[in-house]
């Protein structure tokens, strides 16, 4: 067993982030998107130096608009996980039925582009509904990569949860689903990207130094490796974030860096969910 486990993790999210949570018809917004086509490139020419297997979390949208790229993804090798069709917050869509849509027109536009059938999940905007445990399940999903409880260890996903704000919160039992943590802190778009919606809209100042984030992600790595013997380390970026010129040079120092480290692995979120699967039962709330 690896002391520490890396997963890379990339949301290629491309045009459907913009026209869809973000409402874009500016040319000018949406070809912000159409740079996720090119970092995706750079990304797996990097990976492919590296000898790196990763995971994509792809949008359906994504998967119909470059099924090329995707296909690309696919027979490199590296694991393709789905990611929403549109980008849409499972919240937002209010319903148990119009979220089952959703999960199925994702599910189709992956089938179509490469002929894949994913088995781990990443919701967009990281929010989850009341249904998405129980819909993920209902369609074969083994894993999750959506929720926070957790930094460096996965665990298992739980329903019926139950909310008392007069009283303790009730946890509800286990089930047969694999949480693979995420946290806004090991994620690219929040220190790097430039976001200003509509006045007094949503505001991300984004365009930090790489050297900052390159500190953090080190730091945190470092933790994990000296104090969370087995944990897994994941990081989620993306394509049209961290594909820039400078960002690709910090995560190439990145991966030198924890490679320097003693027993270090680097593999896809859904085999490392799938040793955590093995390796832990199952008990109930």
């Amino acid at each position: 067993m690896s002391r520490a486990t890396v997963c890379l993790t990339f949301d290629f999210d491309a045009i459907s982030l913009w026209i869809g949570p973000f409402g874009a018809t500016s040319p000018s917004m949406i070809s912000r998107g159409e740079f996720g086509a090119v970092g995706a490139r750079r990304l797996l020419a990097l990976l492919d130096r590296e000898q790196i297997p990763a995971t994509f979390f792809v949008t359906g949208h994504t998967a119909d608009t470059y099924p090329e790229i995707v296909r690309d993804i696919a027979e490199a090798g590296h694991e393709i996980g789905h990611h929403g069709y549109l980008h849409e917050n499972p919240i937002a869509l209010e319903t148990r039925d119009r979220e089952r849509e959703v999960l199925l027109k994702g599910l189709d536009a992956l089938d179509r582009a490469a002929g894949v059938r994913p088995v781990g999940y990443r919701s967009p905007s990281w929010d989850t509904s009341p249904y998405t445990v129980d819909l993920l399940r209902e369609h074969g999903f083994r894993y999750d990569s959506s929720l926070m409880g957790d930094d460096f260890t996965p665990y298992w996903c739980r329903t019926g949860d139950q909310i008392d704000p007069d009283g303790p919160y009730r946890f509800g039992p286990t089930v047969d689903l694999v949480e693979m943590p995420v946290s806004w802190l090991l994620d690219d778009f929040p220190h790097f990207e430039y976001l200003v919606l509509r006045p007094g809209g949503l505001r991300n100042p984004g365009l930090s130094a790489g050297s900052k984030v390159e500190e953090i992600w080190s730091d945190e790595f470092a933790y994990m490796h000296r104090d969370v013997p087995g944990g897994v380390f994941t990081l989620t970026m993306h394509p049209q974030v961290i594909g820039r010129g400078h960002r690709i040079l910090m995560l190439e120092r990145l991966i030198a860096r924890m490679r320097s480290y003693e027993g270090v692995s680097f593999t896809t979120l859904g085999a490392a969910a799938d040793a955590y699967r093995h390796a832990t039962p199952r008990t109930g709330a």
